[in-house]
């Protein structure tokens, strides 16, 4: 069975860091894009961020940009969401997600596969 798996969520104070994990199963994604949404509830998900197969390209969000850094092992088979300098807005459910061709980063349609979500909690 072909899955991506998050981890690493959970309830921080604001300022603090947060390193996520979404590991893939089933299959190599060395070729894919893999990236990052995130949802509040009640609202639409949102792109956070996302990086090429090989790593040489990466775009984000402009709320997140400067705080956050993505990063990948192919090797492991997994994608990375450091986040630092946590705000209360950047609560919400973090979902991993991987498409072999994409024509828009920021469209959560476009991807082929996606996680379950791991809970991020910014409060003091």
């Amino acid at each position: 069975q072909v899955q991506l798996v998050e981890s690493g969520g959970g309830l921080v104070q604001p300022g603090d860091s947060l390193r996520l994990s979404c590991a893939g199963y089933g299959r190599s994604f060395s070729s894919f894009s893999m990236g990052w949404f995130r949802q509040v509830p009640g609202k639409a998900r949102d792109f956070v961020a996302v990086i090429s197969w090989s790593g040489g390209f990466t775009k984000y969000a402009d709320s997140v940009k400067g705080r956050f850094t993505i990063s990948r092992d192919n090797a492991k088979n997994t994608v990375y969401l450091d986040m630092n300098s946590l705000k209360p807005e950047d609560t919400a459910v973090y979902y991993c997600v991987a498409a072999l061709g994409v024509s828009d980063y920021e469209k959560w349609y476009e991807y082929d596969y996606r996680g379950q979500g791991t809970q991020v909690t910014v409060s003091s």
